[in-house]
């Protein structure tokens, strides 16, 4: 099981408005991002389930993060069924992502009191989810809707917390235009945690991205609260 209770995490994803996304093979790279991470101000991190066993690799990263960094709240993404959100569940993930959206995830997630952020792209799938427990909701992929859903979406619906995902990218005027529509979070990967930065071993280059980052973010929230 995780450190972190589901309410810990909506309630830290929320105040943060941050999830940054990785995925490395080797366990010793995934520990430095995370390292940098976590003294950049983001206490949160989704490590995706994409490469050949990255179970394995992030059955490894819990167990130095719980002894380590136990402030970083590990989560695992691209999770699409319920034997692998299983897994990871077991394994101390804090949270689960899927690229869309799985009620039978949602029911694991639900019995294990784990937050569950599935990918949604439609009302329909948001309100379904809704009502399987879900609490924040993966708007993917955020480039192709743009951040006018979110800002029709809150219309009839201004209590649903959403995270744009896909495509994103760490500059103030995005960041600030999904802030603006209605954004709790930003959902990013390649663009912030930038492959040739971690080829490279330039973690302090990578940690400077995630502060700029959170600067963009709490500036444009407090924009959006005048």
């Amino acid at each position: 099981m995780g450190l972190y209770e589901r309410y810990e995490v909506v309630a830290k994803v929320i105040e943060v408005g941050l999830v940054p996304i990785f995925y490395h093979g080797d366990v010793e790279v995934a520990k430095k991002v995370c390292t940098a991470v976590v003294e950049a101000g983001s206490k949160l991190l989704e490590f995706t389930n994409r490469g050949p066993r990255a179970f394995m690799v992030f059955a490894e990263l819990t167990k130095w993060r719980d002894s380590e960094k136990p402030d970083l709240i590990l989560g695992a993404g691209t999770i699409i069924d319920p034997a692998t959100a299983a897994l990871y569940i077991n394994l101390g993930a804090d949270f689960i992502v899927g690229p869309s959206f799985n009620p039978e995830v949602a029911k694991i997630c639900n019995r294990r009191h784990v937050a569950y952020v599935p990918g949604c792209s439609t009302p329909t799938e948001i309100a379904y989810a809704e009502e399987l427990g879900a609490d924040i909701f993966k708007i993917f992929p955020a480039e192709i809707l743009t951040p006018k859903f979110i800002k029709n979406l809150l219309g009839p619906c201004p209590w649903l917390k959403l995270m744009p995902s896909g495509g994103l990218e760490p500059k103030k005027e995005i960041i600030e235009e999904w802030i603006s529509a209605g954004a709790v979070a930003l959902n990013m990967g390649t663009s912030l945690l930038r492959p040739d930065l971690i080829k490279a071993g330039d973690y302090e280059t990578l940690k400077k991205l995630v502060e700029e980052c959170l600067k963009y973010i709490r500036e444009a929230k407090a924009k959006k609260q005048k």
